[in-house]
């Protein structure tokens, strides 16, 4: 399928999302929303997949919404974002419930909807120049795309609050020291350290990495008796793949295992 603002690449079992409105800061409009809806759609129903790479073409990740288009909209921004916002989250909703681990590639700064992005996949890696702000509330505005959801469950309620409602602005090395990203390197070499990450989740075992994001979601929202069944019907069903077999075959008889994402 081809797409206005986004480039879709899929090689080695790895999916390759690059936003790409460069001119725009990568900024969200409704129809990049509508294609990461769409995108996801395709991500999560292809067979073959086993990893997901999210990254930004140009110079940023993402400046956030295009709050040109919703001043333009007039009167009828309400229902713009409504629309843009539901595309939006249904492609969040889709990349976090797969069983794909999901990387973001930051090659520059993170705004807004671009930060929120960020926050909802399960790894993050940056270049070293790049910043972080939410900057909602900045534009009179509150924030969307899964941030109030994810970023209290990677950072932490209090520092939540303070980028939402400060509009501080991260470095890369405070985004790291925080837990909004898990590495920042030199721009030269963000290409290299995330095609190597990705090889080494698309060579592992998928359904139980679904298996751990699924755990991990819910884990805030249950108590210790519930998430502990959840965690005992997990790992049972985890026995009975192919994955799994190998892998505690290849324990006992201490050889790397091979795994085929079954």
């Amino acid at each position: 399928m081809d797409y206005a603002t986004l480039i879709y690449e899929f090689s080695d079992s790895i999916a390759t999302i690059t936003l790409n409105r460069p001119d725009s800061a990568n900024a969200l409009n409704p129809a990049m929303a509508r294609e990461l809806n769409l995108v996801s759609i395709e991500c999560d129903r292809n067979p073959e997949l086993r990893a997901v790479i999210v990254t930004g073409a140009g110079k940023m990740f993402s400046a956030g919404g295009d709050l040109g288009e919703f001043v333009s909209a007039g009167d009828n921004a309400p229902h713009l974002l409504s629309e843009m916002t539901g595309d939006l989250h249904l492609a969040i909703s889709r990349f976090t419930r797969m069983n794909a681990p999901v990387i973001a590639k930051v090659n520059g700064t993170a705004a807004g909807a671009g930060l929120s992005l960020v926050a909802a996949c399960d790894l993050a890696v940056s270049v070293d120049s790049a910043k972080f702000v939410m900057a909602y509330t900045n534009a009179g505005l509150s924030p969307d795309g899964s941030s109030t959801y994810f970023l209290p469950r990677r950072i932490g309620d209090r520092r939540a609050r303070e980028l939402m409602l400060t509009n501080r602005v991260l470095s890369s090395a405070e985004a790291v020291q925080w837990g909004i990203l898990n590495q920042a390197v030199a721009a030269d070499d963000l290409d290299d350290v995330v095609a190597k990450l990705a090889a080494t989740i698309a060579s592992g075992p998928t359904l139980s990495f679904g298996k751990v994001k699924a755990l991990l979601n819910q884990s805030f929202d249950n108590g210790l008796e519930t998430q502990m069944e959840l965690e005992s019907r997990a790992i049972s069903d985890a026995s009975r793949t192919l994955d799994g077999q190998e892998g505690m075959n290849a324990f006992v008889e201490k050889r790397k295992p091979t795994f085929t994402g079954k």
